[in-house]
């Protein structure tokens, strides 16, 4: 473990004590209820990892390499954003998926498309958002995050 997550746990742990001696029905019944909540969570995380598992399986990251490295960097870029568009993947799941991609030899620049894409525009939850925030803002957004993931993924490829 790096510095990092060990100082988060310290953190977390110091917190946990002085909301156990503060008061500890509350942090008991808070405790309980973030359980719950994890095992709701656990189906679906452990449904996407199956998936992506099997994905990988049938299209090894070498293949799914070497597909990409024969189109040209545009084409690949705007194939990997436009995936990355329609796919709901949580980004805890997205990071090492698209860490395996690049290992594997894909390019940087669609790697990040899809990535960013992945998380910041969500064809998927469009319906939701349209509900919550009306449909200008929801397509305004998402068309704008699209450009943006575009333009990052671009950066990207010249720093990188």
């Amino acid at each position: 473990m790096d510095v990092f997550t060990i100082a988060i746990w310290v953190v977390t742990i110091v917190f946990l004590i002085v909301s156990l001696v503060k008061d500890k029905a509350k942090t008991k019944k808070a405790l309980k209820m973030a359980l719950g909540m994890g095992k709701g969570m656990l189906v679906s995380m452990l449904s996407i990892i199956f998936a992506i598992g099997l994905i990988f399986t049938i299209l090894p990251p070498e293949e799914i390499a070497k597909f990409v490295g024969n189109q040209s960097v545009i084409v690949a870029t705007i194939a990997a954003a436009l995936i990355g568009t329609i796919t709901l993947v949580p980004a805890f799941i997205a990071f090492p998926l698209v860490g395996t991609l690049v290992g594997a030899g894909v390019s940087v620049v669609p790697a990040v498309a899809f990535l960013t894409t992945l998380t910041m525009v969500g064809v998927v939850t469009f319906p939701l958002e349209k509900k919550e925030f009306g449909m200008k803002f929801t397509a305004v957004r998402n068309g704008l995050s699209f450009v943006f993931a575009i333009i990052i993924a671009l950066v990207m490829g010249v720093i990188i």
